[in-house]
């Protein structure tokens, strides 16, 4: 049997799901808990192999409750269950020792599948989160990809670096002893590299790849 502890703080969900699970031969749902208290006093009490955990707990954070669980019961496998698809959620529980993600919309026999999965000891992300990943890990290497392609000439950085001090055209030109028109030019060039329309976005790219702190 797969002992399971579901963890939510809206109990018509929790509810809702052990009636789904309860049926089935080899699951045994042995408890449902609301907040990071109940739950720290239920595994205490309790031998569970799989909780099912959402990340909003009311006052309480599931990244926590994961990373608690994690910590200090190794063996009990987290799955998270959100209504949350977006990627900072995801990657946090997964670092935070989370087994598998799904989302609220999935299906019963998925649900099923993913708790098989991660009490044998995988992992467990459905098709939507995988894409989600997926795209983070792709705008990641994009990213990575742009800091290598941009090369500066001296002067380039010289203005980058004090665009990034907040000068104005007339006070870089005055730093650096060359006309507006010059100073325009480079920051012209440095718009087209890094691919942006504006001052603002220039240095929120510039700061992303470590070119300013």
């Amino acid at each position: 049997m797969i002992r399971i502890l579901l963890v939510d703080d809206h109990k018509i969900f929790t509810e809702g799901v052990a009636s789904l699970l309860s049926p089935v031969s080899d699951f045994e749902v042995v408890g449902e808990c609301k907040t990071a208290e109940q739950v720290k006093v239920f595994l205490a009490a309790n031998s569970i192999d799989v909780v099912l955990l959402d990340i909003n707990l009311g006052e309480d954070s599931g990244l926590d409750v994961c990373k608690y669980i994690s910590d200090n019961y190794p063996p009990v496998k987290v799955l998270a269950m959100s209504m949350y698809n977006d990627e900072s959620f995801i990657t946090k529980m997964i670092k935070n020792g989370s087994s598998g993600y799904i989302l609220k919309n999935t299906g019963t026999e998925e649900l099923q599948k993913a708790i098989r999965t991660v009490y044998e000891g995988n992992t467990y992300q459905s098709e939507e989160v995988m894409n989600i990943i997926m795209r983070g890990l792709t705008r990641q290497k994009q990213q990575e990809k742009s800091l290598y392609q941009i090369r500066f000439t001296r002067r380039e950085r010289e203005i980058l670096d004090l665009i990034g001090k907040g000068l104005t055209t007339k006070e870089i030109a005055t730093t650096l002893f060359i006309s507006d028109k010059t100073v325009e030019t480079h920051r012209s060039n440095l718009l087209a590299k890094f691919e942006v329309k504006n001052v603002a976005g220039l240095i929120k790219l510039a700061i992303e790849y470590g070119y300013l702190k």
